[in-house]
């Protein structure tokens, strides 16, 4: 399969420049990044989360998605999964599951580039909660064969793979040496920023929303310095009583400021050859920001009681969730390397990635956990869990995540996962409200639909009618009823 860019079309002659998320709807090519379907929750093939599907890579206009890996009579090629990053993509196949039909959907890119998904089979098909038979698809729709699988449109640059690059050496959608968990293009970047700032020497300041993980990239960063071989020194700045903070940083000597007072390095004494973590730097005083500039600078400090002028060699990276215009201008100035940290809202497809990440982990320290929700090293969630937690808009990030997936452990009832029923939190309005392209035409044909489908509908549904006629993709109840009372079926 090619790399993202211009390609063939097999069937109709050239196919046009490949176009950015937001192209797909405009149809003006401006390159940049390309529409992708990332499968988000599968409930046979879990594993497979993080995987996607790359129409417009893929030289082709019309695909079906589904168990088989033929071209049909009607030339519409197979679109297989694959594993797609910066470096390299890897083909995995079509899906496995028995419960997935040889030709699920069909997948066609129209002539001014937008993306129409269609129901080839039985099982309905769901755009945004609303059955259809056709819609197109626009960044952030959910795309859910009911029951058997859903995938989020998504992008990807046009650039991926590129290939000769390094650190992707991890399990793809596990977490890499630091433990960052993603496969999406805004955790890629920030991978990238992280291997370049941690080979150089200058101080850092890492920014970004509480809970999206800062620590973990400051971490990644001293392990890749060349400071790596001594142990990183943290502390959180917003702890440090503002009497003692001086004290904190810089040391004292016995006795000093206060009788009792033991003797004490200091923080830029510790870290000599190392790395000074400050952690939400941002609430330092302003007064005490600047006593920070001297020893940024020239590595040059003084403990308190003590005249003579002491030096370090300690490289400084803080870390703040503020506005970078709250902290006092000339620390900012010294701060020469930045990196900004995603929060969930700007990696929605790395959701379920980190659901299963922080979920082994808790079941790992609980192992009633793992033996109710667990099939081997995967955890059972539910579609309605899945798309929940893709539509929430996060305010603590993956620290909300854990505390979500918490509450639906202890409020579950069978062997899934679920929504938590308090959970009364808004969309995300990365998954806009929209109408799909087209409404539902018309459901399966009834007269195809043999007794015996019926009958194991009504059972896998515990004779709940109103969910078999769903099961059985039909438009609605009275379709069902005609059909029992066709077969003579008694309810």
């Amino acid at each position: 399969m090619s790399a993202a860019g211009g390609g063939r079309d097999e069937q109709s002659g050239e196919m046009s420049t490949l176009m950015s998320a937001s192209e797909v709807l405009s149809g003006t090519p401006r390159g940049g990044e390309r529409l992708v379907l990332v499968l988000v929750w599968s409930r046979d093939e879990p594993g497979r989360v993080g995987e996607l599907l790359d129409p417009f890579a893929a030289g082709r206009r019309c695909f079906t998605v589904g168990r088989s890996g033929e071209t049909g009579s009607d030339g519409a090629a197979p679109l297989l999964l694959r594993q797609l990053r910066p470096t390299g993509a890897r083909e995995t196949g079509p899906f496995r599951s028995a419960r997935i039909s040889r030709r699920q959907l069909c997948l066609t890119i129209d002539g001014v580039g937008r993306l129409e998904v269609e129901r080839l089979a039985r099982s309905r098909l769901l755009v945004n909660d609303r059955a259809v038979d056709r819609a197109a698809i626009a960044v952030g729709d959910l795309v859910e064969v009911e029951r058997r699988f859903i995938l989020l449109a998504s992008t990807r640059p046009q650039g991926w793979p590129s290939g000769g690059g390094s650190g992707d050496d991890f399990a793809f959608a596990a977490a890499d040496c630091g433990g960052i968990v993603g496969e999406s293009t805004a955790i890629w970047s920030l991978r990238q920023q992280i291997a370049f700032i941690g080979r150089r020497r200058g101080h850092t300041l890492v920014h970004g929303p509480s809970g999206s993980g800062k620590e973990l990239v400051v971490r990644s960063i001293h392990a890749l310095s060349e400071r790596r071989a001594r142990p990183l020194v943290a502390r959180n700045a917003a702890t440090i009583p503002e009497p003692l903070i001086d004290a904190e940083l810089f040391g004292n000597l016995k006795n000093f400021p206060n009788p009792g007072m033991p003797e004490r390095s200091g923080l830029f004494g510790e870290a000599d050859g190392s790395t000074l973590f400050l952690d939400e730097i941002g609430e330092l005083p302003e007064a005490m920001q600047a006593h920070l500039l001297r020893v940024m600078d020239r590595g040059e400090y003084q403990r308190l009681g003590e005249a003579r002028m002491r030096s370090t060699d300690a490289r400084v990276i803080g870390a703040t969730n503020r506005d970078l215009t709250q902290l006092k201008h000339d620390v900012l100035a010294r701060f020469f390397h930045r990196v900004a940290v995603p929060g969930l809202d700007a990696r929605v497809d790395d959701v379920p990635l980190l659901a299963r990440h922080i979920l082994r982990g808790l079941a790992d320290e609980e192992p009633e956990l793992r033996a109710r929700y667990f099939d081997g090293d995967e955890p059972r969630l539910s579609a309605a869990l899945a798309r929940a937690l893709l539509r929430r808009r996060y305010t603590t990030h993956a620290r909300e995540l854990v505390q979500l997936l918490w509450r639906s452990a202890q409020t579950s009832r069978g062997r899934e996962l679920e929504p938590p029923p308090d959970d009364v939190a808004p969309a995300s309005a990365s998954t806009p409200e929209r109408e799909p392209a087209s409404e539902p035409t018309s459901g399966v044909d009834i007269a195809e639909i043999p007794r015996e489908a019926v009958v194991d509908a009504l059972a896998r549904c515990k004779g709940v009618q109103e969910r078999a006629w769903r099961e059985l993709g039909l438009r609605n109840r009275y379709q069902l009823r005609r059909l029992l009372k066709k077969f003579a079926i008694p309810t």
